[in-house]
């Protein structure tokens, strides 16, 4: 076998091999069924020409048979006018139109047996017709009872291409579903331990230091205010002989009194606010 053969067969394999994976067994017995409808009405055509032709053959043996009478009654008339002459030429056409006959008679006959035969091959072909219909449809019922099984079990068993997808994307959105889960998490870890507080403020740093002191010293004021009071209420007066109540107050070491304090308040308050403008 030389190298094109070779190539010529391993060519006609692959592709009888593909022609195989994508042949649908329901197609073939529908397109086979099909082609046996055709050679039936074949058949039938053929008939039906037999016939006619043979139709036509016996109208012209008619019209010979009546020649023949004609000519038979011709020869009759010149015998009794004692024409001899025209009654013979009346025989011969009569002789020559039954020889006619004769060959038509045969042409029927032949024609009568083919047609015959033909009927025969119809018969017998519209009756394997119609067992192969039956069979087709049994097959066919088979086939799809097969294709169903053989889905159900895919799907079961996950092993079909629609499934294989299905189970791909299935895992696809758990991954996506999983990292999304993830990501919130981070974010709100981020936000509780306050590393978002910074981008989402529009306070700058020194804003809040500075806010973080005021409140400190509100606090710090209120508190000595508490102290103060708590003091006085604890401390007895002692009243003079002008009816005088001297009062000491001891503050304690680095506190100013209250007086001083309140007046140095609006002092930082202004100074607050200069560098809150500084820093805007």
């Amino acid at each position: 076998m030389g190298i094109l053969s070779r190539a010529s067969y391993v060519i006609r394999s692959k592709v009888n091999a593909v022609l195989n994976r994508s042949e649908d067994p329901q197609e073939t017995l529908d397109y086979s069924y099909e082609q046996l409808r055709d050679e039936l009405q074949d058949v039938k055509k053929g008939i039906a020409d037999l016939t006619t032709q043979k139709k036509r053959l016996e109208i012209q043996k008619r019209r010979l048979e009546e020649n023949v009478e004609k000519h038979n009654e011709q020869a009759r008339q010149a015998v009794e006018q004692d024409r001899d002459d025209l009654a013979r030429r009346a025989l011969e056409k009569k002789k020559q139109k039954m020889n006619q006959i004769e060959d038509l008679e045969t042409q029927i006959a032949d024609l009568q047996g083919t047609q015959d035969n033909l009927v025969d091959k119809k018969n017998e072909l519209q009756n394997r017709i119609q067992e192969f219909r039956t069979e087709k449809e049994t097959m066919k019922a088979r086939y799809e009872a097969a294709e169903a099984s053989a889905r159900v079990s895919e799907a079961m068993t996950g092993a079909g291409d629609e499934m294989e997808n299905i189970s791909r994307s299935i895992e696809r959105a758990r991954e996506d579903t999983e990292d999304m889960e993830a990501r919130a998490a981070a974010m709100d870890e981020l936000e509780e331990s306050g590393a978002f507080e910074s981008a989402l403020s529009t306070e700058s740093d020194l804003d809040r230091e500075l806010e973080e002191i005021r409140q400190t010293g509100e606090v710090d004021a209120e508190l000595e205010t508490l102290k103060s009071e708590a003091g006085a209420d604890g401390t007895e007066a002692e009243t003079d002989a002008d009816g005088e109540t001297d009062v000491d107050i001891e503050l304690e070491d680095g506190a100013e009194p209250d007086a001083e304090r309140g007046a140095s308040d609006p002092e930082i308050e202004a100074e607050l606010d200069d560098l809150k403008d500084d820093d805007e």
